[in-house]
């Protein structure tokens, strides 16, 4: 099976107390990545510049589609400390262009406004499941380059499925997290994922199913938001079943987690993966909206 991911590489500066990490990353890696983990091709729809090492990626056997700019790559400062982190833009690539591909399902994952609204519609008119994480529509920056949320009324109709964390789903709707969620589901999304930390919500017609990652401690939290994306969508893709995709997202995230590496290293193995997935199956809990 094929997963096709649209979304910026990027060469962060990780910061986590005193010390400094330089790392390549990016949705792009980490959704990339993942999907070939879980056994997927992956077609990579992405830009970066020459002072990134594609071989990295070509390695990996991940297809990279045009992807070579004259502009360096997105870069980005990271500061994190605990669940939290603060992000500042340092450079910014081309935007990704589109062109048809015979995918099975399609991640799009911006991270700084890379996709603009006709290539999601593009991307929408060739797409049979249609993942999106919005962080890169919602993402705007000051005149310090300090990164920050705003509102967007972002088009979501044909999407299959999203992952929002409650500051981006203000950005598009507003109410409870409850609220929230019934809201994107109104604006056409089947599938809506809220994170909240450690507690992660599906919304599935008139049903929320939740579990909870174990509260264990954190280190970098780069990347898990994209390792979660990709897990839910392959497993959606192969399993045709929203609870193993939710299990199986949970599970990689908390692998990833459990790692306590930094950057590209935490991609978690299938196995780990698929351990954790089968443990928080028989923890699901479900309500009625």
């Amino acid at each position: 099976m094929k997963l096709a991911v649209f979304a910026h590489c990027a060469i962060d500066t990780i910061s986590i107390g005193e010390k400094n990490y330089e790392q390549i990353g990016g949705s792009a890696c980490y959704c990339g990545l993942t999907a070939r983990e879980l056994k997927f091709d992956v077609d990579l729809y992405t830009k970066f510049g020459n002072d990134f090492p594609k071989q990295y990626l070509s390695d990996k056997k991940i297809n990279l589609i045009n992807a070579e700019s004259a502009k360096n790559t997105t870069k980005f400062a990271i500061s994190i400390t605990g669940a939290d982190r603060t992000l500042k833009l340092k450079n910014q690539c081309d935007p990704i262009e589109y062109s048809n591909t015979k995918a099975d399902g399609h991640l799009v994952s911006p991270i700084y406004h890379e996709i603009t609204n006709e290539t999601l519609k593009q991307i929408k008119n060739d797409s049979n499941f249609l993942f999106v994480d919005p962080q890169g529509f919602l993402r705007e920056k000051d005149s310090e380059n300090n990164v920050f949320l705003e509102k967007n009324d972002i088009d979501l109709s044909g999407v299959s499925a999203i992952k929002v964390n409650p500051e981006e789903s203000q950005q598009l709707v507003s109410g409870t997290h409850d609220e929230m969620m019934v809201a994107l589901q109104k604006k056409g999304v089947e599938y809506v994922l809220l994170t909240n930390k450690t507690e992660v919500s599906l919304l599935v017609k008139d049903k929320v199913y939740s579990i909870t990652l174990p509260n264990k401690e954190i280190h970098d939290t780069t990347g898990i938001g994209d390792i979660f994306c990709a897990a839910f969508c392959c497993t959606m893709l192969k399993e045709k079943d929203y609870l193993w995709a939710l299990c199986f997202a949970g599970g990689a995230a908390q692998a990833a987690l459990d790692s306590k590496d930094v950057g590209l290293q935490k991609i978690p193995r299938k196995g780990a993966i698929q351990n954790n997935a089968s443990y928080f199956y028989n923890l699901v809990k479900f309500r009625d909206l």
